[in-house]
């Protein structure tokens, strides 16, 4: 699938749509993303910051997303565990940007190649306009190489 094309779906996707969280860019490559969450009345706390479910949840799946599009379909990926510390009060539009290295994809596939499963982190931050850190976010994917028929 187009990349654009999985971008609009993921934008259009209730969860998103409605919270105010806008995947702002994926490359044709699948090996970058940019994620924006913009403040609205109903992603708000009771203290007015950015409401911190929301900020997890615009990181959720990109890490496990990114690395299904690049394995390909002979191996499971999934989340295994996720993290999130929150360092400042989020306010306005925060971003977090999604970047996935060949290095990282190498070091994936040899740690399965002989059927092994690889527990691999994987962090980002989410920064505000004035590109201070608003959350550092650390999430775990479980990778297999399926068995081969």
């Amino acid at each position: 699938m187009k990349a654009s094309t999985f971008r609009l779906g993921l934008n259009l996707w209730p969860p998103y749509l409605f919270t105010g969280i806008h995947v702002a860019a994926i490359s044709a490559d699948y090996r970058h993303a940019r994620v924006e969450l913009r403040m609205r009345p109903w992603n708000r706390n009771y203290v007015g910051t950015h409401f911190g479910g929301s900020l997890f949840s615009m990181t959720d799946p990109f890490w496990m997303l990114l690395a299904m599009h690049n394995l390909g379909r002979d191996y499971y990926v999934w989340d295994k565990a996720g993290s999130i510390e929150f360092v400042k009060p989020g306010r306005g539009t925060v971003v977090a940007r999604f970047d996935l290295d060949e290095a990282v994809l190498e070091e994936i596939r040899q740690a399965t190649a002989g059927g092994e499963k690889c527990l691999r982190w994987f962090e980002n931050e989410v920064v505000d306009a004035g590109g201070e850190v608003v959350a550092r976010v650390r999430k775990q994917l479980y990778v297999k190489r399926k068995p081969r028929r």
